[in-house]
């Protein structure tokens, strides 16, 4: 199933020294033709999603992990 999803969805894999973050993209930005807009228009829907994900039930719950 994982490969049939690999190939659905490019992946990249986002490293700090704090975090490493696999994603799938669903989102199809190559109706971007600009480059420098592209990487615009990803960055704010990864913001989006961080934002999103702060407010969930979930994010709580992976933060008690550390309790």
């Amino acid at each position: 199933m994982d490969d049939f999803l690999d190939s659905l969805y490019p992946e990249i894999t986002l490293e700090t020294d704090d975090i490493l973050m696999t994603i799938s993209v669903k989102k199809d930005y190559s109706q971007i033709e600009d480059l420098d807009k592209r990487k615009e228009e990803f960055i704010k829907d990864l913001n989006e999603f961080i934002k999103e994900f702060s407010e969930t039930h979930e994010s709580r719950e992976f933060m008690a992990y550390f309790d």
